[in-house]
């Protein structure tokens, strides 16, 4: 069964609110419940114009502008998730603080910050179905499937620019805990290794320290020693993909749970733990509220079965 996002062909003209935003960022929004790959297939086809001519995914749209919409149809398993799915109704749980600006998610392990690749939704579908008042909802930054912890997500394009602005000058600082294989050691407080990705032909995203690849750094600092294990305090002055992780095993010291990363006899002890998930967890994150111009700072508290597996240890 097909669901019809757009009936009909639309232009839009662009004000000042969508100005310099990206195209497929703003196809993304408009049309909620269409699959990224869908927004990106219409713009390689030349589906939607802009001022009448072809554009690229990454075209940054000016005031005035005239965006020519396509009809657009998907499966209906690809719109908004129930909100009585448990899934979805359990999001509220997790929710740490909500006002007409921001929300601030404690993301639970395991589910994607949004859907795609063969997965019916993620956090930000489920939020919007259970605040389908809300015109405008987009994630602010991304945290990868297996991580837990807080994500930020805005109800306002204009929050959304500010904080998108405080991401790029720096100014918004993420904490995270990280339990990693072995002794830390004490004097190792940050790792600067430049990262690159790499896209395997199954679609897996691997990233690896080379020479050529981003400038990245991570500070860390020793939180608890257990007998074969340091849980750690990360905080990267960097964004990359993959970036604690990898440089976490660039340390020698790989994350207990990392699939990808972490040796499978390594991993095999803190299965026998009862270690179930990556144990990398968005602890806090601080940045200036986009209203009030004050800072804040909000923190997630360790899931129970991961200060259980410290007690195992």
């Amino acid at each position: 069964m097909t669901h019809i996002i757009q009936k009909s062909v639309e232009f839009v003209t662009i004000g000042d609110d969508h100005h310099l935003q990206r195209i497929d960022n703003f196809l993304i929004t408009k049309l909620k419940g269409v699959p990224k790959s869908l927004v990106y297939r219409i713009l390689r086809k030349g589906e939607v114009r802009v001022n009448k001519k072809r554009i690229k995914p990454d075209y940054k749209l000016q005031s005035g502008d005239v965006v020519r919409v396509p009809p657009v149809k998907v499966n209906e398993e690809n719109t908004l998730p129930s909100v009585k799915l448990d899934k979805v109704s359990q999001l509220t749980d997790h929710i740490l603080y909500e006002d007409d600006r921001i929300i601030v998610v404690n993301k639970p392990s395991g589910l994607a910050v949004h859907g795609g690749s063969g997965l019916q939704f993620g956090l930000i579908e489920g939020l919007r179905a259970l605040r389908p008042e809300s015109t405008f909802m987009e994630l602010v930054h991304r945290l990868d499937r297996d991580t837990s912890g807080c994500i930020l997500i805005a109800k306002r394009r204009s929050a959304l620019r500010h904080l998108h602005d405080q991401l790029r000058e720096n100014k918004m600082n993420k904490v995270y805990q990280a339990l990693v294989v072995g002794h830390w050691p004490k004097n190792r407080f940050k790792v600067k290794a430049p990262l690159k990705k790499h896209q395997l032909q199954s679609g897996e995203r691997i990233v690896n320290v080379q020479a050529d690849g981003k400038p990245s750094e991570t500070h860390f600092r020793i939180l608890r020693t257990f007998e074969q294990a340091t849980l750690v305090e990360a905080k990267p002055i960097t964004g990359r993909t993959h970036q604690i992780r990898v440089h976490c095993k660039h340390a020698g010291h790989s994350i207990a749970g990392d699939d990808k990363y972490t040796e499978k006899s390594d991993n095999a002890y803190f299965a026998e733990k009862g270690l179930k998930r990556l144990f990398l967890h968005a602890s806090a994150i601080s940045f200036i509220h986009p209203k009030t111009d004050q800072p804040v700072t909000f923190k997630a508290p360790l899931a129970q079965s991961l200060e259980k597996i410290m007690e195992n240890l």
